[in-house]
């Protein structure tokens, strides 16, 4: 598999060329605003301008760049896994309609761990319908998007356990007459070299559930990339999950 890279001179583009290098893959171009003369494969500032042998991009740029990447990847009719947070809405029609032309996957969080734990938060929520729910992140302190990219992933998992009856609060502040029955508070914290901690809480009457994933490597989601990627390589068009790659 031929690899273009989104983000390669990143922190994550980074892992992903260490994890790809002891594998059958190969990473043949990289795309980011810099370069690196160590690379081990040219790296473009100008996604267009890539002139090697393509069959699916990684993403782990920044969400302004989505536009260029959709048109390269519709051009060439290769494959994209979209590993970037953060996304506007428009962004996220632009995936929509490009999936009708080639197949991508787009999700909040590549790890293995963290979309067994989302199918978990989803069944919890449904079988505990009187529970509060509430949705702890923490990252690094250089992360620019808040709540995270997998905390909305698993605020949605929840919601649907409770037939999408549920609203997102997103930080809370001053006075209020407590807590609405149909809010599931999100709260985000920074700092240090936090990897990525999710924790959903369901809170009951004189009890409390609490499902948590800890992120101890980048690694994590690189492998979970590559194997997204692999998973691309059997699809037709089409918007997919991470969830498919599991099976579920």
């Amino acid at each position: 598999m031929k690899i273009l890279l989104a983000g390669a001179t990143g922190q994550m583009g980074t892992v992903v060329s260490q994890v790809v290098e002891g594998s059958e893959h190969t990473i043949v171009a990289g795309f980011a605003h810099e370069t690196n003369p160590q690379a081990a494969y040219p790296i473009y500032q100008d996604v267009a301008a890539v002139m090697e042998e393509v069959d699916v991009i990684i993403d782990f740029s920044i969400p302004t760049t989505l536009p260029s990447l959709l048109a390269f990847a519709l051009e060439r009719k290769v494959g994209i896994v979209i590993a970037s947070t953060g996304h506007s809405e428009e962004n996220i029609e632009k995936i929509e309609a490009a999936a009708a032309q080639i197949p991508i996957l787009f999700s909040g969080n590549l790890s293995m761990g963290v979309n067994v734990m989302e199918l978990l938060a989803e069944k919890v929520a449904q079988a505990l319908a009187d529970f509060d729910i509430e949705i702890i992140e923490k990252h690094h302190r250089y992360k620019k998007d808040a709540p995270s990219g997998t905390a909305k992933m698993l605020f949605d998992a929840v919601n649907k356990g409770r037939g999408g009856t549920l609203r997102e609060v997103d930080g809370r502040s001053g006075l209020s007459e407590g807590r609405v029955a149909d809010e599931v508070g999100i709260a985000s914290l920074r700092g240090g070299t936090i990897v990525g901690e999710h924790s959903v809480v369901f809170a009951g009457e004189d009890e409390v559930i609490e499902i948590k994933h800890v992120a101890s490597s980048k690694k994590i989601f690189a492998n979970g990339a590559v194997k997204a990627a692999e998973f691309l390589g059997t699809k037709e068009n089409g918007l997919y999950q991470m969830g498919e790659v599991l099976g579920k």
